[in-house]
């Protein structure tokens, strides 16, 4: 299979970009687009004085958590990689709103042979720094985060990878350990970015706090659990941001970041609760931006604690549970019913799965059919959410139709996850995002057998024939075959449901109305390519 791309810088950097609509006191709606008037906004506040009417200015952004890394290979959650990804550093390709790869730091690429991918790369690209980019820099890149003597928590991410080969400044060969489809998703993702060798030289695992790419911003400081603040990079090979500065504040509560936004202090509050809504649809100063996610919202069970080992109890739950009611009681219509763990916009999703219907007389007959006629007593996890604490009182409510006694223990997020992967949660509602837009990403954290614990497979999952699934689709290169492949093992899944999807979710944001461009991309990381302030 052969893949290739010629395409001009422009369309490298315009994939992601927002369609702005004209107009007045509209909102954003799921697709991206943003109609909105500068009209109302207070002329005095800190936000909306940053900018003239022909763009530049500084846009703030207020999200509910910092970063705890701003090193790609080193960063663990979105945090760190939505203030990295396609800002400071990039990759050699990237995803479009399409899901479809396009070339960022690599013009073009084809793949040679099962296992060899070569990658032509854009030349007149220089490192913040003033290196320049070139095959040495991808080599060094993947080398690093390769190295056994110093591991990085991207080694497994990025395993397939056997070496890299610079055939000349401008071009590198990658060859696999072994046929991997989806290898583009792996190097369009924000761990993806490639870092200048002097940097990785001379900070080591000082980048964490000296990031050093390719990117339209330049890092510039960081207030840890304040502020992170980025400069226009005046000497970008694309096309130049509108912005002159980016400054994302950290803010845990959600209705001050929320406020901010209202009162002009803000012109983004990121990660907005489906608690302010309201709030925001009926300001005369803010749109509500709603943009689809790779997310998906489940409730799992542990396959390897009684009664859950038994399929028909995970089967009758599923019946029990109106997926429905949770979309709309707790999280007020935003998002859609799951029938996948993948979300609808990744690649692999099949709209045809079929799904346990909501039915309490086929829910008791599966529990009696297991010996459970009179119900048991069972305890489901969570973190300190408050949509998951709700969905959980929602659970017990109708859970207990069908005589199960439902104990809800919610936790602080880094102890419930340690609890989980030891395997001590009979029940759980968690979710899943997605880095790199790939059904491999999800599949195999989620339910191949070597991933039990740590990796993401919380319910100890191990089907020999989905492990086996999940094996081919990594090799398959024909994506339609693929398609079918991971079709197969997502109907499996459900109907043995070690996890039962119930939500697909969605990425929302209070924006300004003097704001234009704004988009959050499903892995949840907004992008500042077209924002401009009026």
């Amino acid at each position: 299979m052969k893949k290739k791309h010629m395409l001009g810088s422009i369309l490298a950097l315009s994939v992601l970009l927002s369609t702005v609509l004209a107009g007045c006191g509209g909102s954003q709606t799921s697709s991206g687009t943003n109609s909105a008037s500068n009209s109302n906004q207070a002329s005095t506040s800190p936000a909306s004085s940053s900018a003239a009417a022909g763009g530049g200015g500084t846009l703030i952004i207020a999200r509910l958590s910092d970063a705890n890394n701003l090193d790609p290979h080193f960063s663990t959650q979105i945090n760190s990689m939505a203030v990295t990804q396609h800002k400071l550093y990039e990759g050699l390709v990237m995803m479009d709103r399409n899901s479809e790869y396009k070339p960022l730091l690599a013009k073009e690429w084809k793949q040679k042979d099962d296992v060899t991918w070569e990658f032509t790369l854009r030349e007149g690209v220089t490192f913040h720094d003033g290196e320049p980019f070139n095959a040495e820099a991808v080599k060094k890149t993947i080398d690093r985060i390769l190295d056994k003597d110093n591991p990085t928590p991207k080694a497994n991410m990025f395993g397939m990878i056997k070496e890299v080969k610079v055939i000349d400044p401008l071009k590198v060969e990658m060859i696999l350990h072994y046929p991997f489809a989806g290898l583009l998703s792996v190097l369009a993702s924000a761990e993806g970015g490639i870092i200048s060798s002097k940097a990785i030289e001379q900070f080591g695992k000082e980048l964490s706090k000296k990031p050093v790419g390719t990117g339209p911003f330049i890092f510039e400081s960081w207030t840890p659990g304040q502020e992170i603040v980025m400069v226009k990079n005046e000497k970008y090979w694309g096309n130049q941001p509108k912005l002159e500065k980016v400054v994302f504040k950290t803010i845990p509560e959600d209705a001050t970041r929320v406020a901010m936004v209202e009162t002009g202090e803000a012109h983004v509050a990121e990660q907005l609760p489906v608690t302010e809504l309201d709030r925001v649809q009926n300001s005369q100063s803010m749109s509500l931006g709603r943009f689809e996610s790779f997310a998906v919202d489940h409730i799992g069970m542990n396959v390897k604690q009684k009664p859950f080992d038994d399929v028909r109890v995970r089967q009758a739950i599923a019946h029990a549970i109106d997926k429905e009611a949770i979309i709309k009681g707790v999280y007020n219509n935003v998002g859609k019913v799951a029938i996948s763990s993948l979300g609808p916009k990744v690649i692999g999703y099949s709209p045809n799965i079929k799904t346990p219907e909501y039915d309490l007389n086929k829910a008791k007959q599966l529990l009696t059919e297991a010996g459970y006629a009179n119900g048991f007593k069972a305890t489901i996890y969570l973190n300190d959410n408050k949509a998951r604490i709700n969905v959980a009182e929602v659970l017990q409510s109708q859970l207990k139709g069908i005589g199960i006694d439902l104990q809800i223990q919610v936790m602080e997020f880094g102890a419930y996850l340690e609890l989980a992967a030891k395997g001590e949660a009979q029940m759980f509602i968690s979710g899943w995002g997605n880095a790199t837009g790939d059904a491999d990403y999800n599949q195999y954290n989620l339910f191949h057998s070597t991933s039990a614990g740590v990796p993401g497979n919380h319910s100890f999952y191990n089907n020999p024939k989905v492990d086996a699934l999940i094996e081919a689709a990594r090799k398959e290169k024909d994506p339609e075959k693929r398609k079918e492949i991971y079709a197969e093992a997502q109907q499996i899944e459900m109907e043995e449901v070690p996890l039962l999807p119930f939500r697909s979710s969605e990425n929302l944001a209070a924006i300004a109305k003097n704001v234009q461009g704004v988009y959050i991309s499903p892995s949840g990381y907004i992008d500042l390519s077209q924002v401009t302030i009026q």
